[in-house]
């Protein structure tokens, strides 16, 4: 399974967020769940550090199936809006039947 935690603070603006452990949906190369995740997660950060002025902190083990992605201070909106919109569509993964027993969206106050 894998778990994605997000990172918000009292003010429910996100401050980063963890994706950790390979989904288990089907053998590599073939997991459509696994693939959905990578390609909105490598969307997300992609757009982060072309479209806005916050550079991340990332910390990642492709073999372990880990990425953590941190903010040294409180993104800008323009992040706050990527952030929310990779919210969406992993929470739109989550919610399928099919799926929710490989994907699980949390959320941290920090």
């Amino acid at each position: 399974m894998t778990e994605i935690t997000f990172y918000r603070n009292e003010h429910e603006e996100y401050t980063g967020f963890r994706c950790d452990g390979h989904a288990g949906f089907a053998d590599e190369g073939e997991d459509i769940v696994c693939a959905a995740i990578s390609a909105l997660v490598t969307n997300t950060i992609n757009s982060v550090l072309e479209f806005t002025n916050d550079t991340p902190d990332i910390d990642e083990d492709e073999e372990e199936g880990y990425i953590d992605v941190s903010f040294f201070d409180v993104p800008g909106e323009d992040t706050q809006l990527l952030l929310r919109s990779l919210v969406l569509g992993l929470s739109n993964i989550e919610a399928e039947k099919d799926y929710s027993d490989y994907i699980q969206v949390m959320f941290e106050e920090v």
